[in-house]
């Protein structure tokens, strides 16, 4: 009897641990125009939607000077890591 109490209580969501709540899907790409590049030296980052905790906002693109010792610009991208979307920030490798 108390096996099914429990698995009621559980079911209307009355006793247990609050579950997370998933973030909504990420909205699709909006369209930059690039600007021309300041300098030989500059990488176009990407804009992209930021979650700030109760909605997606976008964070417009920007000009990044290239790092002398590095080579591979890596753009930022929404990664599933374990089961949760996050996002990884550009950088260079």
């Amino acid at each position: 009897m108390k096996r099914m109490l429990l698995a009621a209580a559980l079911t209307l969501g009355v006793a247990g641990p609050a579950l997370a709540q998933p973030y909504p899907p990420v909205p699709p790409p909006r369209y930059e125009q690039i600007p021309p590049p300041p300098g030989t030296r500059y990488v176009w980052e990407g804009g992209h939607w930021h979650w700030n905790g109760a909605a997606y906002v976008w964070v417009h693109g920007r000009y990044v000077i290239r790092q002398a010792s590095y080579h591979h610009w890596v753009a930022g991208h929404w990664a599933n890591r374990y089961g949760r979307w996050e996002w990884v920030p550009a950088h260079w490798t």
